[in-house]
């Protein structure tokens, strides 16, 4: 009898026990719910580089916070030294909820955190959002780490480049928009020798360029000649855009306009400043480069020379009778996920809801244009910011470092160019699209590469030059190549080979 009693009080304090467990799962869940209710507001920190000397007021933040039911608090860094709060931060474990990473070389630096499972996979979510699900697949290809997404873009065009040239010199001389390598030629012989600004002197050249193989004119008019961007294939393997013949044409294009006075004598010296000087007061009449640079040319250019005209090209054939250009992965900046601050599934959620209200155009209007009629007014519909570049500057501009996507998917206003060239060149910025290079190893990896990469590329650097200026012919070339592979190129391209294989 006393074992029947005995029983039967253990089954009624398992029975106890499971029944209150229950209770407590439920409180809990129904707790947790009540945590992310949408209707309640919603509080988290963002990590952001700022670009301006203050931070910006509240006139933009209270729209977010009341449009996304949201308590925002900024951590605005000054860009010159975000890499260091932003590694300090981490090493700490202070990271916010939302981390801009800057740019594509500081998010590369995370690549083994985010391998050590430290941030959030958001991939898997972007579809149960509407605007999220609208980021463009070949940026977000450029973003995957192992073959998973991470982190939301900051949109990019994928190529401005192209031609900035003196359209009165070509008038005056009956030349039109170079098509191909070798009108781009003539009109550099041309621009030096036939005296396109009639002053009966000689005191003009063609091509103006600077100290910059990937910014400068070379990688674009080497992407004319159909040379891969950074590496290409080569039977079966990667290897990088210097050992392809292509590359070579390139620089011989350029040693003839050096030997015959085309471009100026110490490109591989000149400032990026002095380049643009050279186009502004008339001694050259090509730039080749970001064509959305021709508005602020022309603005300097006008205040001595108010006739000079301008106009901008995108599409030179080469030898094989295409077009090319070199692109960049599409994104200038990223936003990641620590899991140290984001805790659970739910925060993540109600975190990329910001997000993606944020792709909405009311909001992305707002954190790019601002408010309208006060800091920009639509004209034919394009956004002409504020002349008070200074209330601009103070209230607006911060947060467009917080953009997700471009114009394309958030849907928001493109600029409104009066100078008719720029808003050409936006148009050539979309058309370069259709004719992109990309670079295969965007997303692989190579430790030589992180460690070693850029002092391996400065000896490629100064043959391309050496070259270029008659100081070393094609056998010298190969020698620095060879060098380039002893002192650790051969491993990055063993190392970029396996990534690759890994990935595929």
């Amino acid at each position: 009898m006393n074992k029947k009693r005995f029983l039967f009080t253990c089954f009624l304090l398992i029975l106890l026990l499971v029944l209150t467990a229950c209770n407590n799962e439920n409180a809990s869940s129904e707790e947790s719910n009540e945590d992310f209710n949408e209707d309640e507001v919603y509080s988290f920190s963002i990590m952001a580089n700022l670009h301006t000397p203050e931070v910006p007021g509240d006139v933009i933040l209270d729209i977010l916070e009341e449009k996304t039911n949201t308590e925002i608090e900024f951590q605005w860094v000054p860009d010159n030294n975000y890499e260091d709060r932003l590694n300090t931060a981490f090493a700490t474990n202070t990271l916010p909820e939302a981390v801009f990473m800057k740019n594509q070389t500081t998010f590369m630096q995370f690549k083994d955190a985010i391998r050590d499972d430290q941030f959030w996979e958001v991939g898997p979510y972007l579809e149960e959002f509407e605007n999220l699900g609208n980021l463009k697949e070949e940026v977000l290809e450029n973003t995957k780490v192992d073959g998973k997404i991470y982190s939301l873009y900051q949109g990019r065009p994928l190529s401005r480049q192209g031609i900035i040239y003196r359209k009165d010199w070509a008038d005056n001389l009956g030349l039109s928009a170079p098509t191909t390598t070798d009108e781009f030629m003539e009109m550099a012989r041309a621009f030096t020798e036939d005296d396109p600004d009639g002053n009966g002197k000689d005191d003009t050249f063609g091509l103006t360029d600077r100290s910059d193989l990937v910014y400068g004119a070379f990688k674009t008019v080497s992407s004319w000649f159909g040379t891969p961007n950074n590496w290409g294939e080569q039977d079966g393997e990667l290897v990088p855009e210097f050992m392809f013949p292509e590359y070579k044409q390139a620089m011989d294009f350029f040693k003839e306009m050096h030997e015959n006075g085309y471009i100026n004598k110490d490109f591989p010296v000149t400032s990026k400043v002095d380049q643009q000087e050279f186009i502004k007061n008339g001694s050259s009449g090509i730039y080749v480069g970001s064509m959305g640079d021709v508005v602020t040319l022309h603005s300097d250019a006008a205040a001595i020379n108010p006739d000079v005209v301008y106009d901008v090209h995108n599409q030179v054939e080469g030898p094989n009778g295409e077009y090319n250009t070199w692109a960049i992965p599409g994104y200038g900046n990223l936003v990641m996920f620590p899991k140290s601050t984001v805790e659970s599934e739910e925060e993540l959620k109600r975190i990329l809801g910001f997000f993606d209200a944020l792709m909405d155009p009311e909001l992305s209007n707002s954190i790019y244009w601002g408010v309208e009629g006060e800091h920009y007014t639509v004209k034919e519909g394009g956004a002409v910011p504020t002349e008070d570049q200074a209330l601009f500057d103070r209230e607006v501009k911060p947060y467009q470092a917080i953009e997700i996507g471009e114009a394309e998917t958030n849907g928001r206003y493109e600029g409104f160019f009066e100078y008719e060239p720029k808003a050409k060149s936006e148009e050539l910025f979309k058309d370069n699209e259709n004719y992109l290079i990309h670079d295969p190893t965007i997303t692989l990896d190579s430790e030589t590469n992180i460690q070693d990469g850029s002092r391996l590329l400065q000896i490629m650097t100064d043959a391309t030059y050496q070259y270029i200026l008659g100081q070393i012919d094609e056998e010298g070339f190969d020698s620095a190549i060879e060098n380039w592979k002893s002192q650790g190129g051969e491993a990055i391209i063993e190392e970029f080979n396996a990534s690759y294989a890994e990935q595929n």
